[in-house]
């Protein structure tokens, strides 16, 4: 019996939480298991769905992570650990996905993963050694789906961040803010104003799909799998007998689509300065497949459209909730919005030396040794 864990997360309202415990007891050894509760620790405040579980047995600590996620997410995750991962000989560089528990009436899955401790990078200090680890796993990712056949699968369950993002995403803000209109709700005169003034923005981005989209086609390269949430913190360097090895979580946002969607969001994290030797090592890391990256300005407009993309998604919702019942954090999500783009710089600033532009090679230019 393990004491503690029929009242695990006692409380909290979250659903399902007898099919977890089930699934954990089994995960733990069975109904013979002996052992206790010592932890249950929510790691995301603000969305408390993510929870640090920590067992002792007899003095022998095991750690592990229970996130509940919607079944369309959670299918997601299941398909990507099961799945593409093994397709390309990364199944090792993520979480081990030790179990599944469905809510009995629908409303979400438990996913129950081993623990990888507290080794995300920190983007505040960059360790080279450890910056290049991750990046290294990175590009191999990219690399070896590169135009696999997989991706079909993966563009049915996660979705494309191609342009056909940016473009469906403008599509709908500019729908969702029009219908706005002064005859049929009351706004103040500065929402009605902030209203316009995005519309104005978004009909521009608009304009620009052509463009951006011929960009992406020409110098994106080819189609792979995203993480498609690649913050630091979601990238993991851990020290083993073997030597540093990377490990990437919280795939809830996997999907396809050109590499440099990840690279943005990657890059962006870190301070200005650090990002053109982090860019150099993902361009060496890339270069044994004979991938050549565009160079500074043409990658910035790259990098450029999936920030965009992202922002004009965060307009889409809040621009509907306006429209049902006019919530106050709507409103103050789209001004938040509105000062991303005016403080938008150029994710990679500009230096003395810029790096040589060249184009990106096609799939069929990539060393057999890397395809998978």
């Amino acid at each position: 019996m393990i004491e503690g864990l029929n009242n695990l997360l006692e409380g909290s309202d979250q659903p399902g939480l007898p099919e977890l415990r089930r699934l954990l007891q089994r995960i733990l050894g069975g109904p013979s298991a002996t052992g206790r509760l010592i932890e249950g620790c929510n790691l995301k405040p603000r969305t408390p769905r993510v929870y640090r579980l920590r067992f002792d047995f007899g003095g022998q600590i095991r750690s592990l992570v229970a996130k509940f996620l919607k079944p369309a997410i959670a299918q997601r995750n299941a398909l990507l650990a099961q799945r593409w991962l093994p397709a390309i000989g990364l199944d090792q560089n993520a979480p081990a996905l030790l179990g599944v528990a469905a809510e009995p009436e629908g409303k979400g899955v438990w996913l129950v993963h081993e623990d990888l401790g507290d080794w995300a990078l920190d983007p505040s200090h960059p360790e080279p050694q450890r910056v290049k680890a991750a990046v290294d796993l990175v590009a191999q990712l990219h690399i070896r789906f590169a135009e696999h056949p997989l991706l079909a699968e993966c563009r049915l369950h996660g979705g494309d961040y191609g342009i056909s993002f940016y473009a469906s995403n403008v599509r709908d803000a500019i729908r969702a803010l029009a219908a706005l209109q002064p005859c049929r709700m009351k706004l103040s005169s500065e929402s009605w104003a902030l209203r316009d003034r995005l519309l104005t923005r978004l009909e521009r981005l608009q304009e620009e799909v052509p463009a951006r989209g011929a960009a992406l086609a020409d110098m994106g390269g080819p189609e792979t799998l995203l993480h498609g949430d690649l913050w630091p913190v979601n990238t993991f360097v851990v020290p083993t007998a073997q030597g540093l090895q990377a490990r990437l979580i919280d795939w809830d946002q996997v999907a396809l689509g050109p590499a440099s969607y990840d690279l943005s969001t990657f890059l962006i994290r870190f301070p200005a300065n650090h990002r053109h030797w982090i860019l150099g090592l993902y361009r060496e890391a890339v270069a044994c497949a004979g991938w050549r990256l565009p160079g500074a300005d043409d990658l910035n407009f790259l990098l450029e459209t999936a920030e965009f993309a992202r922002y004009v998604n965060l307009l889409v919702w809040p621009a509907i909730a306006v429209g049902r019942d006019n919530p106050a954090y709507a409103l103050e999500q789209l001004a938040e919005v509105e000062r991303w783009f005016i403080a938008w710089k150029p994710v990679l600033p500009q230096r003395t030396e810029d790096l040589e532009k060249q184009p990106v090679a096609s799939y069929n230019e990539i060393p057999d040794c890397q395809r998978r």
